[in-house]
């Protein structure tokens, strides 16, 4: 582990406590890579309930993997992500990991097709926060912005459909869960190659910092660092 320091302009004087200052950082790999797959698999195994790809009386079993699989992988993406000082990633993958558990949970504990008004309103609860974490990260990391952006409009279908609206909403939320598999697969090889290659491989849009923590040298990375949680005195 290697310290970090800003050097400060001491003026012939003695040393400020800013430049008797180390700020240790320890390496981790990313997590995006892996959250990306959980939750293109959480994708699939969902739209396979809602497209009947599998019997109305399997939907339990695939809750379950969604449960014991999906779920502590996007838990442990965003631990990750919140150890690697990154709280946007971290928030998403969070909030993703825990509105898959219950998920899971409340279909577990009713009847196989059955309709749920407390999944509407919990759903359609969640999809204007993706909505916000959407916004949040489009300004550096696009891609993962649009897979929220996508990720909420699902959210939107299927609990306007467990709110009592038509069948045609859950065939569209099935689908719509599919092109989203589909997207997290691209991502999540694309974030791999990056952090393979430590450059840009396949498209995935960064800007801003995020671009620059990719590309810039060692005073990008620094830049700031006094002012960030667990570095500053409060969050």
């Amino acid at each position: 582990m290697s310290p970090a320091a800003r050097t400060y302009d001491t003026a012939g004087g003695p040393p400020r406590p800013e430049a008797l200052t180390r700020i240790m950082l320890r390496p981790l790999a990313s997590s995006l890579p892996l959250g990306f797959f959980a939750f293109g698999t959480g994708s699939v195994l969902l739209s396979a309930a809602q497209l009947h790809w599998v019997p109305l009386d399997q939907t339990r079993q695939l809750m379950l993997l969604v449960l014991v699989f999906v779920v502590p992988l996007q838990l442990l993406a965003g631990t990750f992500a919140f150890l690697a000082r990154d709280g946007g990633a971290a928030t998403a993958l969070s909030v993703l990991g825990c509105t898959w558990a219950g998920t899971s949970l409340v279909t577990l504990s009713g009847p196989p097709g059955q309709r749920s008004p407390a999944m509407a309103v919990f759903l359609l609860s969640v999809a204007p926060l993706m909505l916000v974490l959407c916004v949040a990260a489009l300004r550096g990391k696009p891609l993962f912005g649009v897979l929220l952006l996508i990720g909420a409009g699902r959210f939107v279908l299927t609990g306007v459909y467990e709110a009592g609206g038509g069948a045609v909403l859950l065939t569209a939320a099935g689908w719509t869960g599919v092109a989203l598999a589909s997207f997290a697969l691209y991502g999540g090889l694309a974030l791999l190659l990056e952090d393979g290659a430590q450059r840009t491989v396949l498209p995935l849009g960064r800007r801003g910092r995020a671009r620059t923590s990719l590309q810039g040298d060692l005073g990008h990375q620094l830049d700031q660092a006094e002012r960030e949680a667990g570095v500053r005195r409060q969050l």
